[in-house]
């Protein structure tokens, strides 16, 4: 976890975050002196919902105020409490006929503040009332002994529904008894790899590399227990969801959850997680849910939530609607159109669940299109597969195997590392491709056709490059051999190549000299056409590969290597050309052999 940050110290940061919120979002007004966000459009005969805690969990809880959630959140200082006197403020920003409910995750300072706001609350003629938002399931009750649960990411959830119920004007009973419902129908877990990084502060905890902790907070207390060596993501997310529902788990088994109910899920990111790793961890979860517990929920909600700064983790958070409709006394759709309800608070993932009709024509189009590409992928026409292009097919992918820490390692000093993983991808496509054929194989060109998709399926400028390339080139070797009748032959296949060459100049400015793939593809076309000779023309398309390590690149994240650099990366060539080289070898190798 990184100790950098764009500001020394946490002194003013909350300020500045609450304004530029502030600014962005119109319905929101903001208390400064005590750093209050409120919707200012908020009505006084509906319920005024307020929450807050410490900031530093960001967009929680600011972000959370608008038309059918919070009306305000009071902001403390990082992993702070917010004081009485600014709960107090919240109260007053959003006065209510009907009453107030302050939404506390339980922590001591929360509940400490918040609860004597209640109280002088109370004593200045307010109806107040507490909701205490407790949902974490990883210490058990064993362990939380009587300070109870801790409050994550579900508090969100309860949130949105007490929020959305206010607006639908529910009495200040019926939300206050489903916010209170929220601890028994709504459980949490997180994991994370790393604690978060406060700016200024110099004491730093960490958990090694190869290690992930279960039962992580947001304010980077100890996990329940710390997994080393580091297990796979469905190994963790497997083991995150027995502590949430396993029934035999005494200390845990918070919440029953039965197939049959109707069952909502919240991934909150940390606030370290890639988007990309967010999504797919959610994937997985959803994955694990109906494989192995039988459950699919009918609502997901993803995406940085409420975060630890910086944490490098996640939670997950399931929610038994059925269990709190059936404790509500109404129906599931009833608490599942308040989840549905819209919001303009800002950072409610907007999450589109309401009823679409599918285009019929467009459906009817799709299925043409489908069935004509099944088609023209079942032809079986053109000249045969030549006996030896498949070994020497085999040949040039395992040299590209091979080569692939060498093009990752080129890549990663010119760009950013990810050639030799397209070059794999590539290979490993093919040779899977190879080995799902019948005997004998099918025509030429179906089997091009078909390594075509092979080279499609890997993204990049290489993957695009080579995909316009083999493409061009069967398009222009059909044209020959089917269309034309020309025989297939050696003066065919370079002529085709040729095609395919000045194809492919059409989509890419680069040429000999720019420090790229066409290096190679170039001088190796232009070869073969001349001289009809495949050793001699990989000979000059390896030459060529070779002599890029003298040229500077002007394509590819390659341009952007500074010129200070230059001297200690001279030697090395360009990976997509160095990668071409080694397979063209690979295939001359094969049909030699």
């Amino acid at each position: 976890m990184s100790r950098k940050h764009f500001f020394s110290s946490p002194e003013g940061v909350v300020v500045h975050m609450l304004n530029s919120l502030v600014t962005r979002n119109k319905h929101m007004g903001l208390d400064e002196t005590n750093r209050v966000v409120y919707n200012l459009a908020h009505p006084p005969n509906q319920v005024t919902i307020v929450s807050g805690g410490g900031s530093g969990h960001e967009p929680a809880w600011s972000g959370f105020v608008g038309d059918g959630m919070l009306s305000a959140a009071v902001c403390g200082d990082i992993f702070a409490s917010p004081s009485t006197k600014q709960v107090m403020a919240g109260i007053r920003n959003v006065p209510s006929n009907e009453g107030v409910l302050l939404c506390i995750t339980n922590y001591t300072g929360d509940m400490l503040h918040f609860g004597l706001a209640r109280e002088k609350g109370q004593a200045a003629g307010f109806r107040v009332d507490v909701v205490c938002m407790a949902e974490d399931a990883a210490l058990g009750r064993e362990k939380s002994g009587k300070v109870g649960r801790r409050g994550l990411a579900g508090n969100l959830l309860v949130i949105k529904l007490i929020g959305a119920a206010s607006q639908n004007n529910w009495s200040f009973e019926q939300c206050k008894k489903m916010g209170d419902l929220g601890n028994s129908q709504l459980v949490t877990i997180g994991t994370s790899l790393d604690h978060c990084h406060v700016p200024g502060r110099e004491a730093f905890e960490s958990v090694k590399d190869d290690a992930c902790v279960i039962g992580m907070g947001i304010h980077n207390e100890p996990g329940l227990r710390t997994i080393s060596p580091q297990p796979s993501a469905e190994d963790i997310v497997k083991e995150m969801l027995r502590y949430l529902l396993d029934p035999n788990d005494k200390d845990r088994a918070f919440v029953e959850f039965k197939p049959e109910d109707e069952v909502v899920m919240l991934i909150n990111n940390f606030g370290g997680l890639s988007g990309l790793e967010t999504e797919a961890m959610t994937n997985i979860t959803l994955t694990v849910l109906k494989r192995d517990w039988k459950i699919s929920p009918s609502r997901v909600y993803a995406g940085i939530l409420e975060t630890s700064l910086n944490g490098q983790g996640f939670s997950i958070t399931l929610g038994n609607m059925s269990g709190m409709a059936k404790a509500m006394s109404v129906k599931t759709e009833e608490i599942i159109e308040l989840l549905d309800a819209p919001t303009n608070a800002p950072a409610w993932p907007k999450n589109n669940y309401v009823k679409i009709e599918e285009n019929k024509e467009t459906t009817a189009l799709r299925e043409k299109a489908n069935k004509a590409a099944a088609e023209a992928h079942s032809r079986q026409e053109g000249p045969a597969t030549p006996e030896s292009l498949i070994p020497a097919l085999r040949k040039a992918c395992n040299a590209g195997l091979k080569a692939e820490p060498t093009i990752t390692q080129y890549d990663l000093q010119m760009g950013d590392g990810d050639c030799g993983e397209a070059v794999a991808g590539v290979c490993k496509s093919i040779l899977s491709n190879l080995d799902s054929l019948s005997s004998p194989p099918p025509p030429l060109i179906p089997l091009l056709e078909s390594i075509g998709e092979n080279v499609e399926d890997v993204g990049g400028s290489l993957g695009a490059i080579l995909s316009i390339l083999v493409t061009a080139f069967t398009n222009a070797l059909s044209n020959l051999t089917i269309k034309s009748q020309h025989p297939l032959s050696i003066d065919a296949v370079s002529s085709a190549a040729a095609t395919a060459l000045e194809n492919l100049k059409n989509y890419t400015s680069a040429r000999e000299g720019d420090r790229t793939v066409m290096d190679v593809l170039i001088p190796f076309i232009d070869s073969l056409k001349e001289t009809k000779d495949l050793a001699e023309s990989v000979k000059v398309a390896q030459d060529k590969a070779d002599s890029t390590k003298d040229m500077k690149a002007k394509f590819g994240r390659a341009t952007y290597v500074g010129d200070e650099m230059g001297a200690e990366r001279s030697q090395i060539p360009d990976p997509g050309a160095y990668a071409a080289g080694v397979w063209l070898g690979g295939l001359v190798e094969g049909f030699e052999d």
